[in-house]
């Protein structure tokens, strides 16, 4: 993949369109988690910097096409300045002359905020019109908001089609991050896929399996594949009808050359909640009451050998009910262990996925990972190998 670089672009007086992922939660008006706002600083604050009119577009929540107050990104614009120490102007709509508005009263190095894009239809659906009259507003186009990407939207897609497109600095390191972790890795590549269930994950799995040169599988969805090998799982969550879809993967998988460690040993319980009595057991000691909720000790050993085997890692989902302890206790291990290998530069650890953030954070490890994206949906996508519309569009 080839872009353009904000760093050859003649930015001084020009009218930089540039679409974020302001979609941060909210309670009662007031921004209860920042970190989407932060991710946009770098980008925002270069082309300040270098003289540009920084114009944002994002959307909020899903006004679906009309006009709702409470979808306002107003109050994202107080705490945006304050973060940038420098005002940031509102306009009350993205297109038409309250944007024009607000844009022509800006200075060189000024940044406005326009009103939520998806109060209007033409948006989500990419209408060409809609397209336009938002390249009415700027000189250049740039996407920092990688989390939607996967959309074929009129401010991710179509946009990009109308003015010179650019990736900013946020999407720019994703990109090179998930290239260095699946595009052009340094082998072996060790991939470590979580969660509930096999059926959210078949696109993924069958990727992972055909590049990769070991695949980990943990959480619910591990119930699965050792009930298609014909292991008890007891009460366990598990799709028993994806038996033959788990055996095809496995399948896939020796024939690619791509060893994938399953559980060797499990941690059960009658119930989950928190501190309630646990067994490790062998495979074929599971009970007809038994709920597989961990993975066990004998597992992480093979899998931190496996860690220390390799010297890439790409990482989503959990490998047990981590958010209940002690249901944590696989998931921690392993996440400390990528946190120490990446930060000793032993390892390049790429991890993404919204429990797979909140698991590394319970680990107290997101930091020392190479890096973590939080785009969710697109991550995950980029990851079953699909072509994100948005990044396609930059490339020149």
């Amino acid at each position: 993949m080839t872009f353009r670089s904000l760093d050859t672009a003649d930015l001084a007086g020009k009218r930089a369109l540039v679409r974020v992922d302001f979609n941060v939660p909210m309670d009662g008006g007031q921004i209860t988690d920042d970190t989407r706002l932060r991710s946009a600083l770098p980008t925002i604050h270069f082309l300040s910097g270098k003289g540009a009119k920084v114009v944002l577009l994002a959307h909020f929540d899903r006004p679906k096409g009309k006009r709702v107050p409470e979808m306002s990104l107003k109050p994202v614009a107080g705490p945006l300045s304050d973060l940038l120490e420098q005002p940031v102007a509102f306009a009350d709509d993205c297109i038409g002359a309250a944007a024009q508005a607000v844009i022509d009263g800006l200075e060189n190095g000024g940044v406005a905020l326009l009103e939520n894009i998806r109060f209007h239809a033409g948006e989500e659906k990419n209408d060409p019109a809609f397209a336009a009259e938002l390249a009415k507003n700027g000189d250049l186009y740039v996407n920092d908001a990688f989390s939607a990407a996967h959309r074929a939207h009129a401010s991710t897609e179509g946009l990009a089609r109308l003015l010179p497109a650019y990736p900013g600095l946020a999407m720019r390191r994703e990109l090179d991050m998930l290239d260095a972790a699946l595009g052009t890795p340094v082998k072996p590549v060790l991939g470590i896929v979580g969660g509930a269930k096999v059926s959210t994950k078949l696109d993924l799995l069958n990727n992972l399996v055909a590049r990769l040169d070991r695949l980990a599988i943990g959480g619910g969805m591990a119930n699965t594949f050792l009930a298609a090998q014909g292991h008890p799982v007891g009460s366990s969550l598990c799709e028993h009808d994806l038996g033959d879809t788990a055996r095809e993967i496995m399948a896939k998988a020796a024939a690619s050359g791509c060893e994938l460690l399953l559980p060797v040993d499990v941690v059960v319980a009658r119930e989950v909640k928190p501190g309630v009595a646990t067994r490790t057991l062998a495979l074929d000691e599971v009970g007809d009451g038994d709920l597989i909720l961990d993975a066990g000790p004998k597992t992480v050993e093979r899998l931190l050998a496996a860690m220390d085997a390799s010297k890439t890692l790409i990482w989503n989902g959990p490998l047990g009910v981590f958010e209940v302890p002690p249901f944590d206790i696989a998931t921690v291990a392993a996440a400390k262990k990528a946190g120490a290998l990446a930060e000793a530069g032993k390892i390049t650890a790429v991890a993404g996925g919204g429990d797979t953030v909140s698991a590394l954070n319970h680990a107290g490890v997101a930091d020392q990972m190479t890096f973590v994206s939080t785009a969710g949906g697109a991550f995950l996508e980029w990851m079953e190998g699909k072509t994100l519309p948005g990044v396609k569009a930059l490339e020149v």
